[in-house]
């Protein structure tokens, strides 16, 4: 498992984070778990090299070899936003593609079952973010393009993640191979299409622009675990 920007979006994401990290809170936290989601099998830690160490792949696989799949890969359940703000705005921090599933509550829960077929083929897994959304009013003043209640849409989201733009729209029904199909070319014209961000200049940008992105729970780290985010320089976790 990891923590990283969505640990500022609810007061529970935090208390996750300061679980992992002794009390303590950062804006990311690493620990790889066990299939029962309970048993840590490394410690807590900023991120995957502090916790297992340099030979990350080598720790890796030694691990995996312990834990033999007893399920076929393609159910795994597709990951999913708690809201469709934030995954817009990490699908552009993280330049992918946001998939977003609309529909009623009955559409969703039939998609959540099959697009597992899709969201984990060896052709797609880790190209692209997730969200599922049964309120049209979360996501349609964000968007251009095909902006019809119930369907898949691959959205191209702009340079700072506040708005985006409908790429694909494919109904609910689609079959699974054209999914894929569609994704598969979204994505590739999107990586031949899209430079890559500089960090520091992009900063500078959007604070140019005055672009703010505001979270329900308040930023920065909590380094000493006392329960009070810290508000000046001080000792980072080893």
């Amino acid at each position: 498992m990891c923590i990283r920007i969505d640990s500022f979006e609810s007061e529970e994401a935090q208390k996750i984070v300061r679980k992992f990290l002794n009390g303590r809170f950062a804006n990311t936290a690493f620990c790889l778990l066990s299939p029962d989601g309970k048993t840590r099998l490394s410690r807590g830690h900023r991120g995957p090299g502090q916790a297992l160490g340099p030979d990350l792949a080598g720790a890796l696989d030694r691990i995996a070899r312990e834990y033999p799949i007893k399920a076929p890969s393609e159910k795994a359940a597709v990951p999913d936003f708690p809201n469709f703000r934030l995954g817009l705005n990490v699908a552009s921090a993280d330049q992918r593609l946001l998939v977003l599933v609309t529909g009623s509550e009955k559409e969703i829960n039939a998609a959540r079952k099959t697009l597992p077929a899709v969201s984990n083929d060896s052709k797609i897994i880790g190209r692209f973010q997730y969200d599922f959304e049964t309120d049209a009013s979360t996501w349609r003043k964000a968007l251009t393009g095909n902006l019809s209640p119930s369907g898949i849409k691959v959205i191209l989201p702009d340079e700072f993640g506040q708005a985006g733009r409908v790429m694909t729209s494919l109904p609910l029904e689609t079959p699974m191979a054209e999914i894929k199909k569609a994704l598969v070319k979204a994505n590739d014209e999107f990586a031949e299409t899209t430079a890559k961000k500089n960090y520091r200049q992009h900063v500078q940008k959007g604070r140019r622009r005055g672009i703010k992105w505001t979270m329900p729970m308040e930023f920065g780290e909590d380094r000493d675990g006392d329960g009070v985010i810290d508000h000046r320089a001080g000792r980072r976790l080893r």
